[in-house]
C-alpha cells in the first residue's frame, strides 16, 4: 500500500529564504512578494477630495484677486472670478514696485537655499562617516539650538548689522541664513544610511583626498536628499516675513514678503483685493518651480523609502 505524503512544510532555499508551497497557495494568508496592489475607486475619490481641500485656498485667492476690494468683504464672499483681476495686478505690481521685490526675494532664496544645503551636506558627512572626538557632543549642541525661538536673537543680530552699515541690505537677511541645523540634522540622518563607509575607505585608499571624495563621492550619493533639502530652504526663505521686515523696509530694498506688507494702503483703509492680488504674485513663482523640478523633488522624498 502506498502512502501519500501529506508534508506541506515550506522548504527553505540555501539562503535561508521560504519556497511558495507546492500547490501554488499563498502561506499564512498574506500576498507573495512582489505583487501589485492596485488602488480602488474610493481611493480616487479620497485623493480628488484632498486635492480639491488643497487647490481651494489658491482658487480663492485668484477669484479675490479679480474682485475689487468692497466685493471681497462682503457676505457671502464671491465664488467665481471677477473682471478685475488685470487691474489690480498691475495696481499692485506698480504700488510697492514688486519687481524689485521679486528680483531681491529670488536672489536672497537662492543664496540661502544654496548655501544651506552646501553647508549642510559638509556637516552632516562629517557627522554622519568621519570619526573626531567629541562628534556626538557637537550634534546635540546643533540639534540643541532647534529649540531656542529666533525671536531671542533679534536684537543683538539687529545691532551687528547696524554696526556693519547693512541695515535696508540684502545681505542682512542673507548672511545670518547661511546654514541651518535642521539641514545638517536631515543630512547627516540621510547619509548615515545611503553612503556606505567601505565607499569612502575605498576612496581614500585610492589616494583620493577630502574635497576629491566629497565631490566625487558623497555629493553623486546625497544629491536626492540635497535637492528636497534645497527645495524646502527655499520655501522657507521665499515666505519668510519676520527678520527680513526688521533688516529691510518697503520703500528702501525689499523682499516680497515685506512689500507685501505695505501694500493695498490707501486712507485709513486697506483693499484686501489688492492685498490678495501682491500674495498670488508671490505664490505663482514657487508653483512654477515645483512643476518644474516636482518629479525630481517626489524621487528625492521617496528614493530611501523602499530597500531592495
Amino acid at each position: 500500500m502506498t502512502h501519500t505524503t501529506l508534508d506541506r512544510k515550506p522548504r527553505s532555499t540555501s539562503d535561508g529564504r521560504r519556497r511558495p508551497s507546492p500547490d501554488g497557495k499563498r502561506l499564512f494568508g498574506r500576498p507573495s512578494a512582489g505583487r501589485q496592489h492596485h488602488a480602488g475607486p474610493l481611493t480616487y475619490v479620497l485623493l480628488g477630495l484632498a486635492a480639491l481641500v488643497s487647490l481651494f485656498p489658491l482658487y480663492w485667492n485668484l477669484v479675490a484677486a479679480s474682485h475689487s476690494g468692497e466685493r471681497v468683504v462682503e457676505a457671502p464672499a464671491p465664488l467665481l472670478p471677477g473682471p478685475r483681476l488685470f487691474d489690480n495686478l498691475t495696481f499692485a505690481w506698480n504700488q510697492v514696485d514688486m519687481g524689485e521685490a521679486l528680483i531681491n526675494t529670488t536672489v536672497v532664496a537662492g543664496l540661502v537655499a544654496l548655501s544651506t544645503v552646501l553647508f549642510s551636506t559638509l556637516a552632516g558627512f562629517a557627522f554622519a562617516k568621519l570619526p573626531f572626538k567629541g562628534r556626538n557632543a557637537m550634534l546635540a549642541l546643533v540639534v540643541a539650538t532647534m529649540t531656542i525661538p529666533p525671536q531671542l536673537s533679534v536684537i543683538p543680530l539687529y545691532r551687528i548689522i547696524t554696526d556693519l552699515g547693512w541695515v535696508d541690505q540684502l545681505q542682512s537677511v542673507v548672511l545670518p541664513s547661511l546654514v541651518a541645523a535642521f539641514g545638517v540634522f536631515f543630512m547627516r540622518q540621510y547619509l548615515i544610511e545611503a553612503l556606505p563607509v567601505e565607499l569612502v575607505e575605498a576612496a581614500r585608499m585610492d589616494g583620493a583626498h577630502s574635497l576629491r571624495i566629497i565631490w566625487h563621492v558623497v555629493f553623486p550619493v546625497a544629491r536626492p536628499a540635497m535637492a528636497v533639502l534645497g527645495m524646502l530652504v527655499f520655501v522657507q526663505a521665499w515666505n519668510d516675513f519676520f527678520w527680513p521686515f526688521i533688516a529691510l523696509t518697503p520703500d528702501g530694498n525689499p523682499t516680497l514678503q515685506v512689500a507685501l506688507a505695505g501694500l493695498g494702503a490707501g486712507n485709513h483703509t486697506v483693499d484686501q483685493a489688492v492685498v490678495l492680488t501682491g500674495a498670488l504674485i508671490s505664490t505663482l513663482p514657487l508653483l512654477l518651480v515645483f512643476a518644474v523640478l516636482g518629479k525630481h523633488i517626489v524621487g528625492g522624498i521617496t528614493s530611501g523609502a523602499v530597500k531592495s
